[in-house]
């Protein structure tokens, strides 16, 4: 892989794997488009979470652009727990402390990191640029693959939508945030 182009989805009208994006969700989708198209970075292939906001996000590039968008549920939003959590952010904020903290239900840090370094490792051997539509949390545990100080606070200034360029230099994985609110 060449390139891989990390994007958190839009705004969204809530966080069920069903949700919509809002009305300005769709209207940063289409500005997600246009800049993507003019960026420069020429996209050969197109991984997204199934989730309807990930899915939706990614849609207006990949129709202007004659691609498919591939599905892969190693792209899914983390699930901290099935239980209602009051103190989720709480919670999220010891899981990057604690990688292997579970809630009831839920998956670790590392589970979720394991799962989506799952795919990465498929994409090595890939040539061309690849572009994967995921969820904040999960961007946040994939970045740490790149740059180990990516941490809590890192998750808490990620933007809907936001988009991170991964490249090798010098044998040394740069990231850059490339997207501008």
């Amino acid at each position: 892989m060449d390139k891989l182009i990390l994007v958190r989805h839009s705004e969204t009208e809530g966080q069920h794997e069903d949700s919509p994006l809002t009305k300005l969700g769709v209207r940063q989708a289409q500005v997600l488009s246009t800049f993507l198209e003019h960026s420069g970075y020429k996209i050969d292939r197109i991984i997204s979470s199934p989730f309807l906001r990930a899915i939706e996000t990614i849609k207006p590039f990949a129709e202007n652009n004659s691609m498919t968008i591939e599905r892969d549920e190693r792209l899914e939003e983390r699930i901290l727990s099935h239980d209602p959590l009051d103190d989720w952010e709480e919670v999220l904020h010891d899981t990057f402390r604690d990688p292997e903290l579970k809630m009831s239900g839920g998956e670790s840090s590392t589970e979720a990191k394991e799962r989506v370094l799952s795919l990465i490792e498929e994409l090595q051997d890939e040539q061309g640029n690849v572009l994967l539509v995921t969820h904040g949390n999960l961007l946040a545990l994939l970045l740490q693959k790149f740059n180990r100080e990516i941490g809590f606070a890192d998750w808490k200034r990620l933007s809907r939508p936001d988009i991170f360029l991964i490249q090798k230099q010098g044998g040394e994985y740069t990231v850059e945030r490339i997207w501008e609110d």
